[in-house]
């Protein structure tokens, strides 16, 4: 089980301590983070039969080609050769969606906030004031709570400077409620590299009123979170598969996404399913909120999904029987 270093800063009394620790996790939640976090239009993409599964392939493809530990018993996430010798536009894509996939998972872990959405899902509220890329990437609801927080996420293949953190932190600051509620903490993170090993850095500032702008959420916000889920299974032959395919822990339904060689499988609690299999995206997210001690007990995580890594995701790419 990798642990990743981390910083945390200006957090209020009440949320997190400040200061330095590490975060164990496992590859089961590092490929959930990443299948659950991305561009607002991808329910779009992901609609396009088996377009739906190339997409959720794409994004655990990158985690790989991107990511190692040295073995089952390694004990931090290294940056690959093949992470390394990429051109710098090609490095700036994968840090910028590293940085997505780590902030969605502190934030679980840590806020108990899975509930991220990209803040462009919320295009047509904001046209007046999407002028520039001065604002967070992320919205996420505590569901305990019902509080909404602001997140801009930055993925760098070195420490942050002071002005990549400043810069982060005046993004986040800019957003300043959620139907009609003011947003109770405003995160500028930073996923970053430090001697090839990864690390973690996030902060909570002040919020400055200036240039802010609010969002409204609109009807239905978690279709734009569920679907993409919903549609890569509908793309391995429907909702009926679930019943048919082996389940990854005995009890709960579930497809294998091995099919295109991906060492993973997906799967969802009955009562989360049977909402998706209808559409009812509210219901689902409902149902996940009302059982999340019942569902991290079980191995899910707070949403209802659990995605199951298998054997090769614990060791080098040299060891796999690949290069590097």
């Amino acid at each position: 089980m990798p642990d990743i270093d981390y910083i945390s800063n200006s957090f209020p009394t009440g949320t997190i301590p400040n200061g330095s620790g590490s975060l164990s996790v496992t590859w089961d939640d590092i490929l959930w983070a990443a299948v659950t976090v991305g561009r607002p239009n991808r329910h779009f993409v992901w609609r396009h039969g088996a377009a739906s599964e190339y997409e959720a392939i794409f994004r655990w493809s990158l985690i790989r080609m991107a990511l190692e530990q040295a073995g089952p018993r390694g004990s931090r996430l290294y940056r690959t050769t093949a992470f390394k010798t990429l051109d710098p536009t090609e490095k700036g894509a994968v840090n910028y969606f590293l940085g997505m996939a780590f902030c969605k998972l502190f934030s679980d872990k840590l806020l108990g906030c899975p509930w991220l959405l990209h803040l462009d899902v919320f295009r047509p509220q904001l046209n007046p004031v999407l002028t520039g890329r001065s604002r967070p990437d992320l919205v996420g609801e505590n569901p305990l709570s019902g509080q909404w927080s602001a997140f801009e996420s930055k993925g760098r293949s070195s420490p942050p400077s002071t002005e990549a953190k400043n810069k982060a932190k005046s993004q986040a600051q800019r957003l300043v409620s959620v139907n009609g509620n003011a947003c109770s903490l405003h995160i500028g993170a930073i996923t970053y590299f430090k001697r090839d090993i990864l690390n973690f850095y996030w902060e909570d500032p002040e919020p400055e009123p200036k240039n802010s702008f609010e969002v409204s959420t609109g009807r239905d916000p978690w279709r734009n979170y569920y679907q993409p889920i919903a549609d890569l299974i509908s793309a391995n032959d429907g909702w009926s598969q679930l019943q048919r395919f082996p389940s990854l822990d005995g009890e709960s339904p579930s497809f294998q996404a091995t099919s295109l060689g991906v060492d993973l499988g997906v799967s969802v609690e009955p009562k989360v399913a049977a909402a998706l299999s209808r559409e009812e995206w509210s219901l689902a997210h409902d149902i996940a909120v009302s059982q999340e001690n019942d569902l991290l007990d079980s191995g899910f995580q707070r949403d209802g999904l659990k995605i199951k890594a298998g054997p090769s995701w614990l060791v080098r790419f040299e060891e796999n029987g690949t290069s590097n």
